[in-house]
């Protein structure tokens, strides 16, 4: 597994910059610990998101949010949040990651 910071700094950045604009700050300081566990695995072309802890089986349940990043990047960011833990990073309709 690789650490989001270095598979793709400039998303680590944004996503830590998004998270204190929302007041997301426990959040934000998670971002560099997080790792890539696994890609989504949909097959669309628009899709480039990841889980940064294994897959559940079926919904998450009890303690899950979703947290909506806004721009200034193109596309759509938005975090599925378990607790205080940031388990899978949506990335749509945004150009490749870097």
């Amino acid at each position: 597994m690789d650490r989001l910071v270095d598979q793709w700094p400039k998303l680590s950045s944004e996503l830590r910059d998004a998270l204190i604009a929302e007041d997301e700050v426990g959040l934000a300081n998670s971002v560099d610990s997080l790792e890539v566990v696994q890609a989504c695995g949909c097959g669309d072309d628009f899709c480039q998101s990841f889980y940064t802890a294994d897959p559940p089986d079926g919904a998450y349940g009890p303690g899950h949010r979703d947290v909506l990043l806004g721009p200034p990047w193109t596309g759509m960011l938005i975090l599925d949040v378990v607790g205080d833990e940031i388990v899978y990073v949506e990335v749509l309709d945004r150009p490749p990651l870097d």
